[in-house]
């Protein structure tokens, strides 16, 4: 049995909290560079070019990526042989994300309630998701979610009978539909099976995934590299100003559903697809 404090969660989660914000992770630079030199349109590179600037002075003087600091999600995967020492687990990630937004002069964007928008002035509470795994390490990513790519994502409940073809129809209509709106080029998640709730969680998850791994899956590695190629021919472009890449990346998680169903989500994020990963 190993211990973990809760002061010691909390202090992750404030520095991942600032760190996510101000940097892009290994992969989306790689993948963002990558694009920078794919992109055939002349407009369309030179916002590429003026996003990477923009990206680089981020980094040098510790300003945000972006105005939209985002609502903080946060991926838990605690071991079955940790021991939280030190209260509340929940208190302890909140605690981490109202300090790091508070030191890293981060946007506060959180209200109490949907429908009264009273804002919490602290960026909290989190949308905290757990997963208990074997073992006695704790792996944390915090993933910023910014609003203008979150409110074009999409949950289809599809038939079975609309197979593979159905799910290829709505990742693209999901796309077509956000257009300019999630500030492309953009990451796209994809949960295909579960239920109403577990492909939402799924296209949430897959976003921060390395985007330089590829699906183990074979039939899913061939999708994600065929929408890819059908995003990209869409010709939305950086910033929706028309290009050959509309799309940085397509990352697709599946899970067993019911016989009656297909669900898909799309979750969509936008050109800095924020997350940072850390073990404990």
């Amino acid at each position: 049995m190993r211990t973990i404090t809760t002061q010691e969660i909390t202090k992750a989660i404030k520095e991942m909290c600032i760190e996510a914000n101000h940097t892009l992770s290994p992969d989306m630079k790689a993948v963002f560079q990558a694009a920078s030199q794919k992109e055939e349109s002349p407009l369309g590179k030179k916002i590429l070019d003026q996003l990477e600037e923009n990206l680089i002075i981020a980094g040098q003087d510790m300003i945000p990526i972006c105005q939209d600091t985002g609502m903080a999600v946060v991926f838990i995967q605690l071991g079955q042989e940790v021991h939280i020492q030190g209260g509340s687990l929940t208190d302890a990630v909140n605690q981490g994300v109202r300090e790091g937004y508070a030191e890293g002069y981060l946007r506060k964007s959180v209200v109490s309630d949907p429908i009264e928008r009273v804002n919490t002035k602290d960026n909290t509470p989190a949308v905290i998701h757990y997963e208990v795994i074997e073992g006695e390490a704790l792996h944390i990513t915090v993933a910023p979610k910014g609003f203008g790519s979150e409110n074009m994502s999409r949950v289809f409940m599809l038939k079975p009978a609309d197979g593979i073809e159905g799910v290829k129809e709505s990742i693209l209509t999901a796309v077509k539909d956000a257009g300019p709106n999630a500030c492309p080029p953009m990451v796209v998640g994809v949960g295909i099976g579960g239920t109403f709730e577990k492909c939402a969680l799924m296209a949430k998850h897959a976003l921060t995934r390395n985007l330089e791994e590829p699906s183990p899956v074979p039939y899913v590695r061939q999708l994600e590299e065929e929408m890819l190629e059908k995003i990209n021919g869409l010709g939305i472009g950086p910033g929706g100003l028309g290009g050959t890449v509309t799309a940085l990346a397509v990352n697709i998680e599946t899970y067993p559903t019911h016989i009656a169903g297909l669900p898909v989500a799309v979750n969509i994020c936008c050109h800095v697809n924020r997350h940072v990963n850390r073990m404990l």
